[in-house]
């Protein structure tokens, strides 16, 4: 009876230490603009209530040298448990020099699902060793905003979540001159005009073949010639924002990234834009899916020196799941986790769009990379922008400006 009396007491102790450590665990995040970016909150009472007695210390470093920042404790051997990824590149370098964390064993001993990012997760596999060093948590693509008022007065459909880039052209062109305003607009950044050949999960824009931009500089010229939009000169010339060039209300529609939301409620919601809008899925080629699209994402590693490396994944687990997906959402930011209970979060901010093809918007189907992680690529992207200009400015003709890309790039190409 003492034995026996004295392995439960033993099992208690254990249990009453096991208890009291994960309840006394406090995890150091670094992220950036912590102070001023709403989820940051919104991920640590989540979690903090999902998790009694575990604390999040997010620990702020200053946006323009977070990279510099954090590779340097990294490498120094600071005991921050994990780091927000902002780019791609870092991630890379960082499980190159051994400093976070691999995530494959962690995942396959929890069956956690990995097929709810639209294809975002495989950003963060190392070229090196092919493990998973990272999962997303944030996920900026891009949509197509457009202009009820104006579609209603020229009384042509809305669009829908599948159309085509040819259908799109055709319909910018009808409301433009059936209503006297732009049928749509193109900011000035490559993205904005060319970036969609991307959207098929083929090709990239650092293979070195540009030919697959020729379709998509032909019709934008074709828009511009025919005044649908305006000309690029002419917001080079002005600085017109996109932000404040679709308030004016003079615009039927615009492909932008998804972060646009929260900036077009904020306008309406203090006076400055005044219009019944609505998104839809950016139109797609013949042969790609609908719901297909591009964007960048925010991710999360833990670090080789954290001392909580088990609490850690539960975390980075935790916040990159369904539930840390809504606690993000309902900031009014668009989570990298894709499902329609997350999507119900989205569409229920204040000021968004009620009807149900723009929240079937929030649904993609598959999200490419904008630009893929390599060596060169740095190079690359500011040859592919620079013939851009040149060729949106007519100084090179498209066939000019893309032989010159792919002769200019052909150097770094490896």
């Amino acid at each position: 009876m003492k034995k026996l009396l004295a392995v439960l007491m033993a099992l208690l102790m254990v249990a009453a230490m096991t208890t009291a450590m994960a309840e006394g665990v406090t995890l150091k995040v670094a992220g950036w603009d912590i102070t001023t970016t709403p989820y940051y909150t919104a991920i640590k009472e989540g979690y903090e209530a999902a998790n009694p007695g575990v604390t999040i210390e997010w620990v702020d470093l200053a946006s323009q040298d977070y990279n510099i920042k954090a590779s340097t404790m990294l490498s120094g051997g600071d005991t921050t448990d994990l780091y927000c990824v902002k780019e791609l590149s870092d991630m890379q370098n960082w499980a190159k020099e051994g400093l976070i964390v691999p995530m494959n064993e962690m995942i396959a001993a929890d069956g956690y699902a990995m097929d709810k990012y639209a294809g975002m997760e495989a950003c963060y596999v190392a070229l090196t060793d092919g493990q998973q060093y990272a999962l997303p948590f944030r996920a900026d693509y891009w949509v197509m905003y457009y202009n009820k008022d104006l579609f209603d007065k020229a009384g042509v459909a809305y669009p829908t979540n599948d159309w085509t880039w040819d259908e799109y052209a055709a319909i910018a062109r009808e409301v433009a001159e059936k209503t006297g305003a732009y049928g749509t607009h193109y900011h000035t950044w490559l993205s904005a005009v060319a970036n969609w050949a991307v959207c098929d999960g083929v090709n990239t824009l650092a293979d070195g073949k540009y030919e697959d931009l020729k379709y998509f500089y032909e019709l934008y010229q074709g828009l511009e010639d025919d005044g649908v939009c305006m000309s690029f000169d002419e917001l080079k010339a002005s600085g017109l924002h996109y932000s404040g060039a679709f308030a004016q209300g003079n615009i039927a529609m615009m492909p932008m990234g998804y972060w646009y939301v929260s900036t077009l409620i904020g306008y309406i919601k203090d006076g400055t834009a005044s219009m019944n809008w609505g998104i839809t899925a950016v139109p797609h080629l013949d042969g790609v899916a609908a719901g297909s699209s591009f964007g960048s994402p925010t991710g999360i590693a833990i670090s080789k020196h954290s001392a909580n490396q088990a609490e850690a994944w539960k975390f980075a687990a935790w916040m990159c799941s369904e539930e840390g997906a809504k606690a993000i959402a309902a900031t009014g930011t668009r989570p990298a986790y894709v499902s329609e209970a997350v999507a119900s979060v989205m569409a229920a901010a204040e000021g968004f769009p009620t009807d149900e093809v723009s929240n079937a918007a929030l649904l993609p189907t598959a999200i490419s990379l904008e630009w893929p992680i390599g060596e060169g690529v740095n190079e690359i992207k500011t040859i592919v922008n620079e013939e851009h200009s040149l060729i949106m400015t007519r100084e090179a003709t498209i066939e000019e400006g893309i032989a010159a890309m792919e002769e200019r790039a052909a150097e770094f190409i490896k």
